[in-house]
Parts: structure tokens; C-alpha cells; sequence
């Protein structure tokens, strides 16, 4: 663990400090002040304190699609790395089919193995037939409309404003089924994909020291936001003091100084020859 960041069992265990007679927290059990700790890095965590993985998968081969982490939240990118050390991302595409069916046995029944009163379903990713009158979302029976100019057997020219945005491999993701799912015919083994993972589900959660206080006030807020016996003065001032750290942590993780300024500013000028 980074120097910057700090356990959560480290903030438990101050706030257990505080459990006793004489505060409104007597009598909370600690596994309540975990609870809602962890609710509280997912809370502000989201926000302004993405927690981003990198992570090389493998492609399973037999379906053409990757299983995404246990703790997967959202992508970032997905794509292959060369020889530099660059990342190639895979364009999205919306129309990969990723379609089941129902399992049947020899006689046609369907079967609900678990007992949800779900039927089990299998991939099914076959043609459903021909689709030659249903139209090319894609393009590619566009040719009879695509200008080509007077070279012999020339390509360019094209039809202005359609396509664009093509790369060598494309994917979906499906999260019905927790996985990607990859064009078939992209000629490759393994992705890296860039996630926004859920730093509540690690074995023991860290956040930053920015974020210290924020995650302390966050869980007092909500110990005595439901106690009948705690003033409504006490609740409202726990709350303000909550939004309070929430406002400082993000303002100090995200600061922009001088510098940062100058760069984004500066980045656009490129010499040029003069007229």
C-alpha cells in the first residue's frame, strides 16, 4: 500500500474509540462501523476518487469473449498493447450479437436448475437466416452508392459523412452475462482493459489520507442520523460537517495549479511558417 493511503481498519478502529456512554455512538458494534465505512469509500470513492485497474486478459477462444473482473464497476478502455508499450483501444461496437436460448433436453423440455424461476439458458450467437432484406447497418453493401472518381479502379473520393471510426477488432460489453464480447475474426489472444474497480470489495480497503476525515464524518453522520434520541441540531450539524470534508478532500485531490494552467494553455500553439 502506497504511503499516501490509509487502512480501513485503521478508521475503524479510531472511530471504536469513540463508542462509549458518553457519546451518541454507545452501544454500535463494529462490524455497523465497517459496514457503513465501506459504504462511505463507495460513496465518495465514485466521485472524485476512482480507483482505476489495468488488467491483461485472456480470450476465451471457444465463444470469442472475456470475463470481467470480480470487481468491475465501469471501462475506461479496452484495446491491445504493441511493441512500444502503447495501448491500441477496440472500438465499440453495439451491434455484436450476444443472444441465448433456452437449454432444452431431447424431448424440447427447458430446465431451471437453481430453482429462481429463471429457465436456463445457453449461447446461441448462430445466423438466424439471410439478411438480405432487412438492409446493412454497417455498410458494407453500399458500394453501388460510393462516388469513385476518374483514376482506374480508384478508392478515393468515398461518400462523404459515412463510416469512419473503424478499427481491427471490436467489441461489447454484456453485463448480463459479466463478460465482453469480441467480434469474431480479430486475430488476437489477449486484451488490456482499464476499469473503475470497487475498492469496497479488497480484502482490506484503503483510501486516501485526503479522504480521511471525509470517510470518519461520513459514518458519524449516518451512526445517529436514524437514533430518535440524537437532536436534530447534532444530525444537521453532522451532515453540514460531512459535506464540509467532502468538499475539502475533492477540492484537495483534484487541485490545479500554475503549472497545469500553463501546459493546457501552451499545448496548442505549434510553430508555423510565416506569410
Amino acid at each position: 500500500m502506497a504511503r499516501n493511503h490509509i487502512h480501513l481498519d485503521d478508521i475503524v478502529a479510531d472511530i471504536m474509540l469513540l463508542v462509549n456512554d458518553e457519546t451518541y455512538l454507545n452501544n454500535t458494534a463494529e462490524s455497523t462501523i465497517r459496514n457503513l465505512a465501506l459504504r462511505g469509500i463507495r460513496d465518495i470513492g465514485f466521485d472524485m476518487m476512482k480507483r482505476v485497474k489495468s488488467l491483461k486478459l485472456n480470450i476465451d477462444t471457444t465463444n470469442n469473449t472475456v470475463p470481467l473482473p470480480d470487481d468491475f464497476v465501469d471501462l475506461v478502455k479496452i484495446g491491445v498493447v504493441g511493441g512500444d508499450g502503447i495501448v491500441r483501444v477496440i472500438g465499440e461496437n453495439k451491434h455484436i450479437n450476444m443472444s441465448q436460448v433456452y437449454e432444452t433436453d431431447s424431448d424440447g423440455d427447458t430446465f431451471d436448475s437453481d430453482g429462481d424461476g429463471v429457465r436456463d439458458l445457453v449461447d446461441s450467437k448462430t445466423a438466424t437466416g439471410s439478411t438480405s432484406n432487412i438492409g446493412d447497418p454497417l455498410g458494407e453493401t453500399m458500394d453501388s452508392y460510393i462516388f469513385r472518381n476518374y483514376i482506374y479502379q480508384g478508392s478515393s473520393g468515398r461518400l462523404y459523412g459515412f463510416g469512419g471510426g473503424h478499427h481491427g477488432a471490436q467489441y461489447r460489453l454484456n453485463h448480463d452475462q459479466d463478460r465482453i464480447e469480441m467480434l469474431p475474426g480479430h486475430g488476437i489472444n489477449q486484451v488490456v482493459i482499464e476499469y473503475v474497480c470497487d475498492e469496497a470489495r479488497s480484502l482490506n480497503p484503503h483510501v486516501h489520507v485526503y479522504a480521511e476525515e471525509a470517510i470518519r464524518s461520513y459514518v458519524y453522520y449516518k451512526l445517529i442520523d436514524k437514533k430518535s434520541i440524537v437532536p436534530i441540531s447534532e444530525k444537521q450539524r453532522a451532515r453540514a460537517e460531512y459535506y464540509n470534508e467532502r468538499r475539502l478532500a475533492n477540492s484537495r485531490m483534484k487541485s490545479f495549479s500554475k503549472e497545469d494552467a500553463l501546459t493546457v494553455i501552451r499545448k496548442n500553439y505549434r510553430q508555423s511558417p510565416k506569410f
